[in-house]
């Protein structure tokens, strides 16, 4: 039974997804978003800065909220406008899937999104003595409520690029001209087509990008917050990695701009001094969830290393362990395997979608703090949860429980590969 349905899958659904993978408009964006990556972990660093798990009434605490406004500044200059960076990224990693000049094709994506924006213009009389009069962008548009504005003006404009490229509708210059100024004049005509064509769309026919694409995709935002939505993307995840497929890799591709915006949403209520808004942000995957990586594996890296008699299982435990205490579980799912094993799918997928629901409710009840910073993904689990709930020390005790349900969950199953695997080794000294 399992062979035929692991024959199905290869056949019917292996090739499909990683394809779907691969595919150059998602990879662009999977790229793009990825790259923000240490702007978003550092820049959301500050928001700890500004708002420290400390007594109220200790001095530095008292400095640190005095001085709140200007603390914050480097977290508005990255975090806050992460989507202005992402389009630069989106925009050079499609230009280089089709051979064109990555540095344009950046420029021009991000060039087509700033276009979408309307300045506001300030009038002296309503600013005070410090404030300098002008036009101003709304800079909220900038950061993850942008984004998926930001993937399909970065998308328009490299295809617009693409196409009078290979139209040749360009400049083209003569072999004695250095090759930058050769790709300037090249990359005129798909600019004036993007300028002229999002200028005129936003600024004479009116249209407001971000308010229509956020009424479409706002649904799909909301939905991503649900506990149905988290578990089904954990079984999907979970899913495709226990036929060798990489989960993360097809899911976060497509889930990673809903994510994105519900963190961007915390950070920015945050900061205002308000109520957190949304729960299933990446983060809460990464802490509450990935403890050792997908699956939850470190209750099985924990149980191979301490638990089991045969020979394989302990010494392959003694040495992932260590990768697993930092979310490496590739070791873990490849050799043991998890891939095609019909014992260990079973806690494989049941695992994380247990932690998550008690996460899932311990949020909602107010008991752990809401996700707001992005940690960097290496670190022990129960840090990693202190750090990304703002120096919440309830969330790394909950790490703590979800690591031993983890363990409680996995043991029946790790209890029945040992005693295989001692089957085979018996079997082979006799």
């Amino acid at each position: 039974m399992l062979k035929k349905f692991t024959e199905f899958i290869e056949e019917h659904l292996a090739g499909p997804m990683a394809k779907l993978a691969n595919q150059r408009h998602l990879r662009a964006i999977r790229d793009g978003i990825i790259a923000t990556l240490p702007l978003i972990i550092i820049g959301s660093f500050f928001l700890i800065i500004a708002f420290p798990p400390l007594p109220a009434d200790w001095g530095i605490t008292q400095f640190l909220t005095s001085n709140v406004a200007t603390i914050l500044l480097p977290y508005r200059m990255t975090m806050y406008i992460m989507t202005l960076y992402a389009t630069f990224g989106i925009g050079a990693s499609l230009s280089k899937t089709y051979n064109l000049d990555v540095i344009s094709g950046g420029i021009l994506a991000t060039i087509a999104f700033l276009l979408t924006f309307v300045p506001v213009n300030i009038p002296a009389e309503a600013l005070d003595a410090a404030g300098t009069a002008g036009f101003v962008l709304p800079m909220a548009n900038l950061g993850g409520g942008g984004m998926f504005v930001g993937i399909i003006t970065s998308i328009l404009a490299v295809e617009i690029y693409r196409l009078t490229d290979k139209s040749k509708f360009k400049i083209t210059m003569p072999e004695q001209v250095p090759p930058a100024v050769a790709r300037s004049f090249e990359t005129l005509t798909p600019t004036l087509i993007v300028i002229l064509g999002i200028s005129t769309l936003t600024y004479f026919i009116g249209f407001d990008w971000h308010s229509t694409i956020s009424k479409i995709v706002s649904p799909l935002v909301s939905a991503a917050d649900s506990l149905p939505s988290v578990l089904f993307l954990i079984f999907m995840i979970t899913f495709f990695w226990s036929f060798g497929i990489h989960g993360v890799s097809i899911v976060g591709s497509l889930a990673r701009p809903l994510w994105l915006q519900l963190l961007d949403g915390n950070t920015a209520a945050m900061a205002a001094g308000k109520e957190l808004p949304n729960i299933a942000a990446e983060p809460f995957y990464q802490w509450f969830v990935w403890i050792g990586g997908s699956g939850c594996t470190i209750g099985l890296a924990l149980l191979l290393a301490f638990k089991t008699k045969s020979q394989f299982a302990s010494k392959l435990g003694k040495a992932t362990l260590a990768p697993a205490i930092f979310n490496i579980n590739e070791p873990l799912i490849f050799g043991t395997p998890i891939v095609l094993n019909p014992i260990l799918i079973i806690p494989f997928i049941l695992t994380p979608m247990v932690t998550a629901t008690i996460a899932w409710f311990v949020t909602q009840f107010g008991l752990v703090n809401r996700v707001i910073f992005t940690a960097p993904w290496t670190l022990p689990g129960p840090i990693g949860a202190y750090l990304a709930t703002g120096g919440d020390w309830r969330a790394a005790v909950l790490s703590v429980v979800l690591i031993i349900i983890s363990v409680v969950i996995y043991y029946p199953f790790v209890m029945i590969y040992d005693n295989n695997e001692l089957e085979k080794e018996h079997a082979v000294s006799n």
